[in-house]
């Protein structure tokens, strides 16, 4: 074989090897990013459940409206202002999650790289901010559905057991303190490891699982 169809096989063989090679490292980040596509799906359905979850909230806001319709007295307003916050508590619950489902579709996974690590990032944001205002107002929310619930019994909670409301209040107000003092207490530097897990159990499993192979991708993109 001459020197030159010598150089030139070799050339060949090389180019093929580069596409081989190319083809290989696309197949394998098509597979990093729908393992994080499939990661997500616990975080989906969740958010599914959490839409079905906040119904019952507004069921029973608006049981409550039929019923002091249906009353010649009317409600007390103690127990009107119970109803609107059970009420705006289930909405929100509702709008939270969909605001959550909506941030998954909004990530496409034939996007760059850097754009997919923008969109999970989006959805970490909206995912705590979902679960804070699904979350902390139950420090409070269990006083104001008790008296809705006496509302539709045809009872004034509020006017039979003060003590109780105020009570529950103050527990409710207590206990929002204390979760605001540990999770500043959490993330003081002297205690990464206790802050590392803080973040993780906010975040949630299936979210981290995907941004972790998202990363996963972008490392081996960048070698």
């Amino acid at each position: 074989m001459e020197p030159d169809d010598l150089k030139l096989a070799w050339q060949t063989l090389s180019r093929r090897l580069e596409r081989h090679d190319a083809l290989q490292t696309h197949v394998l980040l098509e597979q990093r990013k729908q393992k994080a596509l499939n990661s997500l799906r616990p975080l989906f359905w969740g958010q599914v459940v959490q839409t079905l979850f906040g119904i019952p909230f507004i069921l029973l806001a608006s049981l409550l409206w039929i019923h002091g319709g249906q009353s010649a007295d009317g409600l007390p307003w103690t127990t009107i202002v119970a109803g609107i916050v059970v009420q705006l508590y289930g909405i929100a619950t509702i709008a939270m999650a969909g605001q959550t489902l909506l941030r998954i579709r909004e990530i496409d996974y034939a996007q760059p790289i850097v754009d997919i690590q923008k969109r999970l990032a989006t959805l970490r944001r909206t995912y705590l901010v979902n679960g804070m205002l699904a979350g902390l107002p139950w420090w409070f929310l269990w006083v104001p559905l008790l008296m809705v619930l006496a509302g539709l019994g045809g009872t004034n909670l509020y006017a039979r057991a003060p003590s109780v409301v105020w009570i529950g209040l103050g527990v409710g107000a207590a206990g929002l303190a204390a979760t605001a003092w540990f999770h500043r207490w959490s993330r003081d530097p002297a205690r990464p490891r206790l802050a590392k897990a803080m973040e993780d159990s906010v975040t949630g499993g299936s979210l981290r699982r995907a941004q972790a192979q998202i990363d996963e991708v972008a490392r081996f993109e960048t070698e």
